[in-house]
């Protein structure tokens, strides 16, 4: 019984010291130091000068093997520990998509800002759910939003140029100042969404729909708008010269055209047809 007990002492203590690295690197330096330095100890007192210059070759071609192998194979492994975090990244968003709760949404958020760190923003969230998020300066150029629910989310200053959000929900998102150069936003939802001095030139936000939308002083200049909702949208200041699509009936609704921009043919439509929308 004394020795069950004695050897079990014994396998716990070799347990303790294998789960300290440092110390069993150490242990493991020691042992070897002793065995290598006793079985050298006759030619140390032989021929120590010979031995000495042997040692010292030796020397060199450790530090030729760190400074270009070890640090090669660093390079190598670190780069694959970052390709394998990016990785899991993704994944997980993966494993989260279609599922709307918050913390599906908070986590996803997460990941988005682990990979930009990682200096990735081309990133697949199709059908993920990220309301009521704060995705402010993220940048998601050239993403894939298709179908996802960003509605009550703060994207103030984010980047989605290039990205593709047709048929996604930005209801009632702060949206101030956000970048959508190019993006494809065709039949998305932007009611009661706060765009303001956002940048939207050569956007495709064909039938998206602005409803109470506040857009003061966006930049629309050459978006493609067949279609889009304009129904009590604040335009205050907007520029929306080169607008592909534009009519007189989308712009009937919107609640003010104060000092907005159009082109020449479309502006003497307004202030014929709806003065009133021009005016302060």
């Amino acid at each position: 019984m004394l020795l069950k007990s004695q050897v079990k002492k014994f396998k716990e203590y070799v347990n303790s010291i294998i789960e300290k690295p440092i110390l069993t690197s150490a242990i493991v330096l020691v042992i070897l130091a002793i065995i290598v330095l006793g079985l050298s100890l006759r030619y140390y007192l032989a021929d120590f000068d010979d031995f000495f210059s042997q040692v010292l070759a030796e020397a060199h071609g450790m530090l030729f093997d760190i400074a270009v192998i070890g640090m090669l194979l660093f390079w190598l492994n670190k780069n694959g520990e970052i390709r394998q975090r990016i990785r899991t990244y993704k994944d997980e968003i993966d494993d989260f998509r279609l599922w709307e709760s918050e913390e599906a949404a908070f986590r996803t958020v997460g990941n988005i800002k682990r990979l930009n760190r990682h200096g990735i923003h081309e990133i697949n969230l199709v059908n993920c759910h990220l309301a009521r998020t704060n995705l402010n300066y993220v940048n998601l150029a050239g993403s894939n939003l298709n179908s996802a629910n960003i509605s009550n989310a703060f994207l103030i200053e984010t980047n989605l140029e290039n990205t593709r959000l047709n048929q996604t929900n930005l209801e009632n998102s702060n949206l101030n100042q956000a970048n959508l150069k190019g993006a494809y936003a065709s039949g998305a939802n932007f009611k009661d969404a706060y765009l303001i001095k956002a940048h939207l030139e050569n956007a495709f936000l064909i039938k998206s729909n602005f409803k109470n939308a506040f857009l003061m002083e966006a930049n629309l200049t050459n978006c493609y708008l067949t279609g889009a909702n304009f129904e009590n949208a604040s335009l205050y200041k907007a520029d929306l010269r080169g607008a592909k699509g534009l009519t007189i009936e989308q712009l009937t609704k919107a609640k003010t055209l104060y000092l907005a921009q159009f082109d020449d043919e479309i502006l003497s439509q307004i202030k014929t047809n709806i003065p009133e929308l021009v005016g302060k």
